[in-house]
């Protein structure tokens, strides 16, 4: 985590504001709303699209209250996701702790999505900008549908590279390229500059999301604080997967794609991650996270050094290099 302090500190002081705001912007009149809110509040969280929000606006000019609501809601949008995320895949762990799911029931953890998403969008509506406001609605609208694209594809076994892209796009980096753009909108930053950091945000959230897929096949669950191999208990294919499925004769693939649709043993999951290494599948996933890597970092070139730069340049190495 101390590259993550790093990070922060160019806006350590507005980074404070948004961790006392959040909690605020989060109550309700519902004890047990804010009783599950406290206790997603207390679970470990890299706060990594709140930060890109308040660097954007840092790199373009003084961060105000706009900011840092805007930091609010793309956490609380974000935050939402996951509770939804952990009631279709079943999980019963995020961050290290028991999901919302498992710790009260499936029901009241999809209301209490419903009412996250609630609050983001009353949030988006303080902003009183009518372009915020349509981008945000798009990337709520993209995150939504990336998910949908993934399961629709697991289920007909339709699962290819150029499919995979648009999936991560829509549910992942769609979030981190909107909010480092809303960070520089807050702040008056030319089109221009809101769309250089768009970019970085894009490419940032692919090479984040690569490398969480290569987490559920290489990393421990011990690190991540939550199910390992759990894409592939759900037949959902990602990008090292698909490498390996296009090395493999028409025959084999056939017989591992049918594999996958049925409830894996340990032992069969330990060998598909076996051959997914074999056959170059991790090797191929970690260099289009570089790809990535590589052109989120040339979209700030056009940025004067500073502080704010390095940590956004930090960043990019920090995700490669996260074990979590």
């Amino acid at each position: 985590m101390e590259d993550l302090e790093k990070i922060v500190a160019p806006v350590a002081q507005e980074f404070g504001l948004f961790e006392q705001q959040l909690p605020l912007a989060l109550h309700s009149g519902v004890e047990l709303v804010n009783k599950i809110v406290a206790y997603l509040l207390r679970q470990e969280s890299k706060r990594l699209r709140p930060l890109l929000v308040l660097l954007s606006a840092r790199l373009c000019g003084i961060p105000n209250a706009a900011t840092i609501n805007a930091a609010s809601l793309v956490e609380i949008l974000h935050t939402a996701t996951l509770v939804h995320d952990d009631v279709i895949d079943e999980s019963l762990k995020r961050r290290g702790m028991p999901s919302v799911n498992a710790v009260w029931n499936n029901k009241i953890a999809v209301l209490l999505g419903d009412f996250l998403f609630s609050k983001s969008l009353q949030m988006m509506l303080q902003l009183r900008d009518f372009d915020a406001l349509d981008l945000l609605a798009i990337t709520s609208e993209l995150l939504s549908a990336g998910e949908i694209l993934q399961l629709e594809k697991a289920d007909n076994n339709t699962m290819n590279e150029e499919i995979y892209y648009q999936m991560i796009w829509a549910k992942t980096a769609s979030l981190f390229a909107t909010s480092c753009k809303i960070g520089a909108m807050t702040v008056g930053a030319t089109p221009e500059t809101c769309e250089a950091l768009y970019d970085y945000g894009s490419h940032l959230g692919m090479a984040f999301q690569i490398k969480d897929d290569l987490f559920d096949l290489v990393g421990s669950e011990y690190h991540l604080g939550k199910p390992i191999a759990r894409d592939l208990k759900s037949n959902l294919i990602t990008l090292p997967l698909i490498f390996t499925l296009e090395q493999l004769d028409a025959k084999a693939a056939a017989h591992l794609r049918q594999t996958l649709k049925q409830d894996l043993s340990d032992t069969e999951i330990s060998q598909i991650r076996q051959l997914i290494h074999d056959t170059g599948g991790i090797s191929y996933a970690q260099e289009r996270m570089q790809f990535h890597s590589t052109r989120a970092l040339e979209s700030l070139k056009q940025f004067p050094e500073s502080d704010v730069r390095s940590s956004l340049q930090i960043l990019v190495q920090y995700n490669e290099s996260r074990s979590r």
